[in-house]
């Protein structure tokens, strides 16, 4: 008894460490180490929650020519590039912006605007702060389901390492969707193994069962890849759980329920229940052409997806296993879980909840096979991320019971916990190597709010630079249209891949007086790579995107009046306006008389 009142005080002190570094690093990321959303799927999603917000719904400023293609296919007899009805990205997430947009007045077309000097746009940091707070409380469920599970000490260990896990922090701050998904998936996992608790006690586990479903079905919502999670968790329902086959059922009809007014939309504005979303399949067993085809003009002429589709299918599943890692979130432990299966766990829910994971995780990588997947960069399609917490809450318990065993272990009682700072050690090195030097050009630059995301994305550029000189009944062309949408608040079309595609969208735009004003050339393609890389993905417009850098490597000449191929679009915008030196030219189809270049 006289030793209990020294735990518990270590416990508090422990604990409250915990919380501190949590306080300290949410803030140095939200404030001093940030630069802005980074993610093109992140910006789509945060300016159509400033549409939904306006009161406008699913509608998007962010037009691709393929998703147009789509749309004038459909039902409507006619389709406003004012009013574009966006049928890609799963309604979920912007829907919860939405609202704390909403609530701080950022619907207003005038409110939230960028301070001279001042390089990373306000509401990207809201757009994070939500994510943020998503991410600190998928921590604290995390916690709570692996002490149910194991113990306090691995829930503890492996929380420390969610949050020193520098992917994780990556996702937070992009915009993207992923820390949402983590929030529900784990609370969706929580109640998976009160199920299986449930059934390995001789109890009827429909309750936790069902609300595990309910969570499954909100992340689907959150991202329609998920589905591919929910079907392994229908699966395990259906062979595990009394009665069985009734709770399998039972989630299968909550996901058709909810899925249901999405596809009808869908349906009601492309002809396809799958809407723009179905182009998602490019990115897998279309080689990692998605971008191509979405600035494909007319749909007939993109490659099918059925074309090699075997061999596409069995690359993405070894990309994935090789890949394994990095697409755990950097944490070396995660992978360990798989060799935890051949371990006889003890207790029935740890060893049966295994296999519940595994299925998942399993549907998961097969769905990835198709839509693809990358271990580069912030892939919206991550999926893997939302196993790699729970999968490293086993890998350490499995390389604990390991350690355990060792004689030197168990005769040195200072050793028993070592194995332990040597994984967190490990696991939050990555973090460690960069905050140093974050902190330090975070310091620098804490005047202007941030150091930017440069390349490709410089926000005063755009919120106040192009959004002066293009009117709100104007559209430009740009090879980052998701930045132009949540920056400049204007409607921008996704640089068509063939010139005859653009002069299709100057009639369609002339003909609804919203005409076409400019095209804007950034590093998303100016510096996509060599030239014959640049070609590969621009084709006919590759003489504009080099035309600010041959100019300023040879002193005044330039490529893109020069080019017989573009002769009449040079000519519709012969006026090359700096917006951020060579390196973002918007090419105006009117002479401006000041160029704006802010931080300059």
């Amino acid at each position: 008894m006289s030793q209990r009142p020294v735990l518990e005080k270590g416990t508090l002190i422990r604990r409250t460490v915990f919380i501190l570094v949590l306080i300290i690093l949410t803030f140095a990321n939200l404030f001093a180490l940030f630069k802005g959303l980074n993610a093109p799927k992140g910006m789509e999603q945060a300016q159509i929650a400033r549409e939904i917000a306006r009161g406008n719904g699913f509608s998007t400023k962010m037009i691709s020519p393929a998703a147009y293609d789509m749309a004038s296919k459909g039902f409507s007899e006619t389709v406003s590039l004012k009013d574009f009805k966006d049928t890609y990205h799963a309604p979920l997430n912007p829907l919860v912006n939405s609202v704390v947009l909403r609530l701080i007045g950022a619907n207003e077309a005038n409110s939230w605007p960028m301070k001279e000097k001042e390089m990373v746009f306000p509401l990207d940091r809201v757009i994070a702060a939500i994510s943020t707070l998503f991410f600190l409380m998928s921590i604290a469920v995390t916690y709570l389901l692996v002490t149910r599970i194991f113990d306090p000490k691995i829930a503890a260990v492996t929380a420390i390492i969610m949050l020193f896990c520098q992917t994780f922090w990556d996702f937070s701050l992009s915009g993207l969707p992923q820390m949402l998904m983590l929030l529900l998936f784990t609370s969706g996992l929580y109640f998976v193994y009160r199920a299986v608790e449930a059934q390995s006690e001789g109890r009827l586990p429909f309750v936790p069962a069902l609300i595990a479903g309910v969570f499954f079905t909100l992340l689907a919502l959150t991202h329609w890849m998920t589905v591919w999670i929910a079907l392994g968790y229908v699966i395990y329902a259906a062979l595990a759980f009394r009665p069985r086959g009734i709770i399998g059922a039972a989630v299968i009809v909550l996901i058709i329920l909810a899925a249901v007014g999405p596809m009808l939309r869908a349906y009601r504005i492309t002809d396809s229940p799958f809407g723009a979303a179905f182009l998602t399949l490019y990115n897998g067993v279309g080689m990692g052409t998605e971008d191509a085809v979405m600035r494909g003009h007319d749909l007939t002429e993109a490659a099918a997806v059925t074309d090699g589709l075997v061999m596409k299918i069995v690359r993405t599943t070894l990309l994935q296993t090789m890949d394994i890692i990095p697409l755990m979130a950097g944490i070396v432990v995660a992978p360990l879980f798989f060799l935890s299966l051949l371990h006889a766990f003890k207790r029935a829910p740890i060893a049966n909840f295994r296999w519940v994971i595994l299925l998942m995780w399993t549907t998961a990588a097969i769905g990835l096979s198709f839509y693809g997947i990358s271990s580069k960069g912030l892939d919206p399609n991550q999926l893997h991320l939302l196993f790699a917490p729970i999968m490293t809450a086993y890998g350490i318990a499995f390389v604990s019971i390991l350690w355990s065993r060792l004689t030197v272990v168990n005769t040195t009682p200072f050793m028993r916990n070592a194995h332990l700072y040597v994984i967190v050690v490990i696991c939050a090195m990555p973090m460690m190597i960069i905050l140093p030097r974050q902190v330090i050009n975070g310091m620098n630059m804490r005047e202007s709010g941030g150091l930017p995301h440069w390349p490709p994305y410089y926000a005063p550029a755009l919120n106040i630079g192009l959004k002066k000189v293009v009117k709100e009944n104007e559209i430009v062309v740009a090879d980052q249209p998701w930045a132009v949408a949540w920056y400049a608040d204007r409607v921008a079309l996704w640089l068509p891949t063939t010139k005859r595609g653009f002069e299709k969208f100057e009639t369609i735009a002339a003909d609804a007086q919203t005409p076409l004003t400019g095209i804007l050339i950034s590093p998303v393609s100016n510096q996509h790579g060599s030239i014959a890389e640049i070609y590969q993905q621009y084709q006919d417009f590759t003489s504009l995107i080099i035309d600010g850098r041959t100019y300023a490597s040879t002193s005044g000449l330039r490529t893109f009046d020069k080019d017989p191929k573009l002769e009449g679009i040079a000519k519709r915008y012969p006026y090359p306006l700096p917006l951020f030196g060579v390196d973002m030219i918007f090419y105006s189809d009117r002479a401006i008389r000041s160029t704006p270049e802010p931080g300059r």
